[in-house]
């Protein structure tokens, strides 16, 4: 099984999606969106960006844990990723986005 988008609605009406590796686990979250449009925007912008080692942000919470953001050519963060427990994690994390996002199916749930 491949990667793919999981497109959703929230309660408040707005869209928001998830990247999910091939084991199911979340690897990206976006930031909420007005419309279905400008959500499948940012999913194009994901898969456009995502095998660009350079569009990744390393980053280390306040409780020092390691995470990463995903930005755009215009340096809009277009995707979160969860908090991980080492510096290795995040960077296998990375990996997973470059590998899973280009080809990822669009499911709406």
């Amino acid at each position: 099984m491949a990667g793919k988008f999981e497109l959703k609605v929230a309660k408040n009406g707005k869209y928001h999606f998830s990247l999910k590796a091939s084991n199911g686990q979340i690897i990206l979250t976006s930031q909420m969106y007005a419309s279905r449009a400008t959500a499948a925007n940012g999913i194009s912008s994901v898969k456009t960006n995502a095998p660009l080692d350079g569009r990744y942000e390393r980053k280390n919470s306040e409780s020092g844990k390691p995470y990463f953001v995903l930005k755009a050519a215009n340096g809009q963060v277009i995707g979160n990723s969860q908090m991980y427990d080492s510096e290795k994690s995040r960077d296998n994390g990375i990996q997973s986005v470059m590998k899973n996002a280009p080809d990822a199916a669009v499911v709406e749930v």
